[in-house]
């Protein structure tokens, strides 16, 4: 037998995991060497994975098949196609950095009426989701999907819930409640969202007689597994939904805002820059594969959606008080782009939202982490509370420009690429919904620079006037993603040659081709 890399990549921070919270509560450090190392050989995983993975081969690579449970069909399968491997990757790059990033965010407080956090149930917690979502973009059994599509739920409860932000106004009892608040609508969302999806898994059981996602694409390809129209259209509503709420999606996004405002700044970026992103995976992976026709049905009622969540979340960005929830709504508006690309039905669409799915991971990490660093200095998330702060710390300021200006896709950084991509995309097929789309644009640019003007120019604030510029260790978080940003920016086509054959297999599901130029003929 071969090498099973892929079960090795989700196993090993699993592993990791165990061994961090096993570690004597006397020696926090040892336990965050742990996580970090066990994070890097991870990434060193993901990598090979990549290396390894042949764009011009078979769909899905690297495959491996076990029984699991007999009598109902379930399989323990894996496999990674271009777009899996690229998510893979972005998984194990961003856990490095949140764990160096969040270094001491579950250090003890030294403040009596604080509850001592326990360092090493932090960093495990971390290497669990990883290891949750890794495995979660490996699958090829829909119901091996759905069990850690749901499980990692628990890990990012008690992040979010016993890890809160440090600079929140208020009483430690109103910062608690705010934080158990913000937790359980977390939960309660995702759970209703998975639990409407395990009737669908039930119900494609039912029809198909088993869970393979490869099996069931060959029999409906050949003919032999033929849905009825209003059967592939309701299970389509089971599983369409249960990621529109992770994604997050117009009307199903509300929860994102609280977690994310309420979370440390790496459990921000873990929630929005990795978990998230499995919700706009499977709409590629299982709704368009296992539901082309339900996908076709109900593309124009999701482009509307989509539409929504952009110039929703942009508009809520530009009246946001608070950075951190300013950097949530704009990820909501960055999401609908996404789904917009999904559902254009173009392989420029598709190959966009699968390459911002990529670089939104990387500049929301890039400027959600900087924003934390300068939140733990002033100890406020305010943004009235800033002002003048590149003078007193310009490589903080000029991380933070950078990473602002990611977010609203400046030509060179790395989203330019991929929202250009979208709306090319959107625009070949539904003009009107391209031309809708672009406004998200303006506001992006609106909501990044008056951030930027009101935090870091102008007088410079008592409060900030003793303020430290980045550190060795938040440079070493900063650095590499801000390089990423410039390079993917200015040279796209490595990920774009590992993710455009994926998607072509993806229009070949939905039995789409990209429609004609209409270019007039030269007489």
């Amino acid at each position: 037998m071969s090498f099973p890399l892929l079960t090795a990549t989700a196993v090993l921070p699993a592993v990791g995991a165990i061994a961090t919270a096993a570690v004597p509560a006397a020696r926090r450090t040892a336990a965050k060497w742990l996580a970090l190392l066990v994070s890097l050989a991870t990434l060193g995983l993901a990598v090979t994975v990549l290396v390894r993975f042949d764009p011009d081969g078979d769909r899905y690579q690297l495959t491996e098949s076990h029984a699991w449970i007999k009598d109902f069909g379930v399989r323990y399968e894996l496999g990674v196609d271009g777009i899996a491997v690229a998510l893979v990757a972005l998984t194990a790059l961003l856990i490095p950095f949140i764990i160096l990033a969040g270094w001491h965010d579950a250090d003890p407080l030294e403040t009596k009426s604080s509850r001592w956090r326990p360092t090493q149930g932090f960093f495990a917690l971390i290497l669990a989701v990883e290891a949750m979502v890794i495995i979660s973009f490996e699958a090829t059994d829909v119901f091996l999907f759905y069990i850690f599509f749901e499980a990692m739920l628990i890990p990012m409860y008690f992040l979010i819930g016993g890890f809160g932000d440090r600079a929140h106004a208020g009483s430690d009892e109103n910062a608690s409640a705010q934080r158990s608040y913000a937790a359980v609508k977390f939960l309660l969302y995702n759970l209703v969202g998975g639990l409407i999806m395990l009737a669908a898994v039930i119900g494609l059981y039912v029809v198909a007689g088993n869970f393979s996602l490869q099996e069931i694409a060959a029999a409906r390809a050949d003919g032999s597994l033929d849905m009825a129209t209003n059967t592939e259209r309701w299970l389509f509503l089971g599983f369409f939904f249960a990621f529109a709420v992770k994604a997050p999606l117009w009307p199903l996004h509300t929860w994102l805002p609280n977690a994310m405002g309420e979370s440390t700044a790496p459990v921000a970026v873990l929630i929005t820059a990795v978990v998230d992103k499995v919700g706009t995976f499977a709409m590629l992976r299982f709704c368009l594969g296992l539901f082309p026709e339900a996908s076709e049905w109900a593309t124009p009622v999701i482009l509307v959606l989509a539409l929504i969540s952009i110039i929703y979340g942009a508009l809520l960005a530009v009246g946001q008080r608070d950075i951190k929830r300013l950097v949530a709504y704009a990820s909501i508006s960055h999401f609908g782009f996404i789904v917009l690309g999904i559902f254009a039905m173009t392989s420029q669409g598709q190959s966009g939202a699968t390459l911002y799915m990529v670089n939104h991971g990387i500049s929301t990490a890039a400027l959600m982490l900087v924003a934390g660093f300068l939140i733990s200095r002033r100890g406020s998330r305010l943004i009235a509370d800033y002002g003048g702060v590149q003078k007193v710390a310009p490589v903080l300021a000029g991380t933070f420009l950078i990473g602002g200006l990611a977010t609203l896709s400046l030509p060179g950084l790395a989203p330019f690429v991929s929202e250009f991509l979208v709306l090319v995309g959107a625009f070949a097929r539904y003009p009107v919904v391209g031309i809708i789309a672009t406004v998200g644009i303006v506001l992006a640019a609106l909501y990044t620079l008056v951030l930027y003007q009101r935090t870091m120019t102008g007088p410079v604030k008592a409060e900030v006037s003793a303020m430290p510029d980045l550190r060795v260790r938040e440079l070493v978080v900063v650095a590499p993603l801000i390089a990423l940003l410039i390079g993917l920016g200015v040279y796209p086509k490595p990920l774009t040659e590992v993710i455009n054959p994926a998607v072509e297999h993806t229009m070949s599901d939905v039995q789409k081709k990209d429609p004609k130029p209409e270019v007039e003929a030269a007489k």
